[in-house]
């Protein structure tokens, strides 16, 4: 087996005493050694390799600078464990996983977890390194334990900021520095009175969630509380949002299409549902949009893509879609029609109305291409005087349909001369839906 062109080590804080013996002969054979500054800094000499630092942005220099050195020993550094939120996954990518040998030294997270008596496997880990503090917000929830990576010495103070702005000012912070090498230092305090100055730029901040008694607790589960978003009266309210969101049926990766975006709920709680989940929402309102931004940020989820402008037009250019919501605009001309061909065989659409017109569009959609046609009724207790009485709101018209793609031809089957075969059902399925709240 020849040998691998791309060697990874991974290093610690603690530098070239603590690499095992083979990363060590890896780094003294190396003809070329990339890494970071801080990474190249800590070598000795009897590593005689030409040091490279990474250039600036790092990722679109990978290809050209591997290829720059093809045919020498190159060896590149790495923080820590290189495949873990490092750069062994971005050079399998260029290379290879069958021609990239990597050499790990203990990631950040096993130290900290060594240092707190944390199972690793019981943590949540975040890094907030190149990514919005705001999606921290999510991962916010009584009693949980998160390891956060660090973006700098500032991030464990602006971590508190979040903190305390999201009802999470009670929880407890530890933050802990170099780890591993000679000058490891642990901080800690609690989000409403952190104590400490910038710290130094190597850390780990380690949080133990604990929510203020007033604090809005937002689940996991799809339907977060009505007043958890900023609105204006454009907003799919809590039942009919958890409904909606089944329907849509959220799945790792998948891209939805929020269209009539209104205050955002659709899309948020859709990427909410897990990480990899993207949301693109469109709204005509420019206020409403900016709007649907602060929520994002404020639920977590400030990756959402707002696009402003009316449907469909708005709707060009965007990528393919696996589910489309449309919360309003339904008799905009050719919306329904755009969205339909937008979706590739096997994606779902879901379109909700409260009017007469658009529920007369729906009915005749659903007369063509079949789903399901719900209609969610949802009915509030209220004080009548010194009694109780239900208040109901507005029923909801709910379309919600798999479009079809080309089928194969079925197997012949055998049908015995006393068992005729089944008719097939002509209808497809209407369902109506009440729901009542004490």
């Amino acid at each position: 087996m020849s040998p691998a062109p791309v060697t990874v080590v991974g290093i610690g804080a603690d530098g070239w005493p603590g690499l095992a013996p083979t990363s060590r002969e890896a780094l003294r054979a190396a003809e070329v050694i990339i890494g970071g500054p801080r990474q190249l800094d800590l070598l000795p000499p009897e590593c005689p390799g030409e040091r490279i630092a990474w250039p600036s942005p790092l990722r679109p220099a990978v290809p050209g600078l591997l290829a720059a050195h093809a045919g020498r020993r190159v060896c590149v550094l790495a923080s820590g464990d290189p495949m873990f939120y490092g750069i062994g996954g971005t050079l399998a990518e260029v290379v290879g996983a069958d021609r990239l040998h990597v050499l790990p030294h203990p990631s950040s997270a096993s130290y900290a977890c060594a240092r707190l008596g944390w199972s690793l496997q019981d943590i949540e880990v975040l890094s907030l390194v190149g990514r919005p503090l705001e999606a921290l917000s999510v991962a916010l929830h009584e009693g949980r334990r998160l390891l956060l990576l660090s973006a700098g010495a500032n991030t464990p103070a602006e971590v508190a900021g979040l903190l305390r702005d999201r009802g999470y000012g009670p929880s407890r912070m530890t933050v802990l520095e170099q780890l591993g090498g000679e000058a490891e230092r642990t901080l800690p305090g609690t989000a409403d009175e952190w104590p400490h100055p910038p710290t130094a730029p190597l850390n780990v901040i380690a949080v133990e969630c604990h929510r203020a008694p007033e604090a809005l607790r937002l689940p996991l589960t799809p339907g977060l509380p009505d007043e958890a978003f900023e609105h204006d009266g454009q907003l799919t309210k809590r039942h009919v949002r958890a409904a909606t969101l089944a329907a849509l049926a959220p799945a790792p990766g998948e891209l939805l299409w929020d269209v009539g975006g209104g205050s955002g709920s659709i899309g948020i709680e859709w990427m909410r549902a897990h990480p990899a989940c993207r949301a693109i929402t469109v709204e005509r309102n420019a206020l409403r949009a900016e709007r649907i931004v602060r929520n994002a940020n404020a639920l977590g989820v400030p990756a959402l893509q707002v696009v402003t402008g009316p449907a469909p037009s708005a709707l060009q250019d965007l990528p393919t879609p696996q589910a489309i919501f449309i919360g309003g605009g339904l008799t905009a001309p050719g919306l329904l029609q755009a969205c339909w061909e937008a979706l590739r065989p096997g994606a779902r659409l879901v379109a909700n109305t409260v009017t007469l017109e658009s529920e007369a569009l729906l009915t005749d959609w659903y007369r063509r291409h079949g789903g399901e046609l719900t209609r969610l009724a949802v009915a509030h207790a209220v004080p009548v005087g010194g009694f109780t009485g239900w208040r109901q709101a507005m029923p909801v018209t709910q379309w919600s349909v798999v479009k079809p793609g080309p089928r194969p031809p079925a197997p012949p089957t055998k049908q015995h001369a006393h068992q005729p075969a089944p008719a097939p059902n002509p209808h497809p399925t209407t369902r109506h839906f009440e729901e009542t709240q004490p």
